[in-house]
């Protein structure tokens, strides 16, 4: 019988692609401010373009150059931090404030999210969710090697509730990285699939996919009845 349910956070709870827009929204109003910028608008929309594009791992150098923005390194790094720094721009949507509402009632919420620890703590005040969850693991407080797939943070939690896997449910959203981990350690697991979700890709390891999968996260009390 299922006790605990886990969330992963980002694109589970809420649209990750939110904070993204919030992320890219805050670097432009810092790069503006700099002596000799360009507009937030035309900065913003130059990042957006980036990203909306693929570029995930050098938007600010390509758009930066695209504007004619001169930077160098420590300027692109001021960039990352000012993004996983911000006070996003974020909210709860309704439907899982109304999941979260009703699975309280019956059961131990956890909530186990990767990525660096600020911008997570962030996104979870903004969320204004803290008081859903009975244990919440920032894995990187343990060191990035301790991100999922690394069973640690789910172990953290097991420790924290006193409960054995088999009595556990944990809802994510991304089948490259997520739920490896709790299909080995017993529990049960569901690929929640987001209309926005940013990770959609299917993997072919053994063990990575998910047990069950929804696109719908208001169908998440029904399926976790029937484990």
């Amino acid at each position: 019988m299922i006790t605990v349910v886990v969330f992963d956070l980002d694109d589970t709870l809420y649209d990750e692609i939110d904070y993204c827009r919030s992320g890219f929204s805050a670097v432009a109003e810092y790069l503006a401010a700099l002596p000799g910028s360009v507009p937030p608008d035309r900065i913003f929309a130059e990042l957006w373009g980036q990203f909306s594009a693929g570029n995930r791992t050098r938007t600010f150098n390509v758009a930066l150059d695209e504007l004619a923005i001169s930077f160098d390194d420590r300027l692109v790094k001021q960039l990352v931090d000012v993004y996983r720094t911000h006070k996003p721009r974020i909210t709860l949507p309704d439907k899982s404030r109304n999941v979260l509402d009703e699975l309280k009632t019956r059961y131990k919420l956890a909530l186990l999210t990767d990525g660096f620890l600020p911008a997570q703590q962030l996104k979870v005040r903004a969320l204004e969710i803290e008081g859903y969850f009975a244990s919440i693991v920032y894995t990187e407080q343990f060191g990035r090697q301790c991100w999922k797939p690394s069973p640690v943070g789910f172990e953290k939690i097991m420790r924290d509730l006193g409960t054995e896997p088999e009595n556990m449910v944990y809802i994510a959203d991304n089948e490259k990285k997520d739920f490896i981990a709790p299909n080995n350690l017993g529990f049960s697991t569901v690929r929640l699939i987001r209309p926005t979700g940013m990770h959609t890709e299917v993997s072919d390891e053994p063990g990575a996919r998910a047990q069950h999968k929804t696109h719908q996260i208001e169908q998440i009390p029904a399926l976790i009845e029937q484990l």
